[in-house]
């Protein structure tokens, strides 16, 4: 007997790549967690890298916005936050990789906006439950067009900056992190088998801050590019 799907499949999420007119189909979005200690330290929680493995956490591709001008402020949530972060687009498969050979599996690189249910979080961390809710919402990973590695060569260093409303909120370089893109990368790759399609959100630096519908993001990471993003809502 034929089978047939019940409705049409949804399609599958995809990011523009910047020069070109093809789309990087995305297939699972992993975010990490911490990984400025200044951001740390403004959410109480620093980090000891010594005693301390890189923490992750997911967000399902269908929350991702890549390229689009806007977003709704979400329901749910009094208090959402930004948080702009160098997003890494790998193009190869992986697993277990060295750290000296992490780099190989990298296609290119975004800007990237990890939209966060503030007081969503930080009720989840009273009640020692999981952040979900948080940060896996509708609208939640936005991401500017991809560019390529051959294009922009390895980073390991750069601006990272945010304005609200054209004032600067996020001022910071990407040697500040605390886990590098190939440290990441590396580690990741001991708990998942890493596919082509798959995003990194590689952190924020401090200066995180809550938004209201009307405002205006606008983002910017040496060598990668920029992004701009209207809040929408009542």
């Amino acid at each position: 007997m034929d089978k047939t799907y019940l409705f049409p499949p949804f399609r599958r999420p995809a990011a523009l790549v910047s020069g070109t007119s093809q789309l990087f189909p995305v297939n699972r979005i992993f975010c990490v967690a911490k990984n400025y200690q200044a951001h740390a330290k403004e959410m109480g929680m620093a980090v000891d890298k010594g005693a301390q493995s890189p923490s992750y956490f997911q967000k399902n591709p269908v929350n991702l916005v890549a390229c689009r001008p806007e977003i709704d402020y979400p329901p749910g949530t009094s208090d959402c936050h930004y948080e702009m972060e160098l997003v890494v687009a790998i193009g190869k498969t992986g697993f277990e990789v060295k750290e000296d050979d992490a780099n190989e599996l990298i296609f290119g690189y975004a800007c990237g906006l990890d939209m966060t249910r503030r007081d969503l979080q930080r009720q989840a961390k009273e009640q020692g439950g999981p952040w979900d809710t948080a940060k896996d919402f509708e609208q939640s990973a936005v991401l500017s067009p991809i560019v390529s590695k051959s294009e922009t060569g390895i980073i390991d260093s750069g601006r990272v900056e945010l304005r609200l409303n054209q004032e600067l909120r996020q001022s910071s370089d990407l040697s500040m992190m605390i886990w590098s893109v190939p440290e990441i990368i590396a580690d990741l790759s001991r708990l998942y088998h890493l596919e082509p399609g798959d995003l990194i959100y590689t952190g924020t630096p401090e200066g995180v801050g809550s938004v209201t519908a009307g405002d205006l993001l606008e983002g910017s990471i040496e060598r990668v590019g920029g992004l701009s993003l209207h809040i929408t809502g009542p």
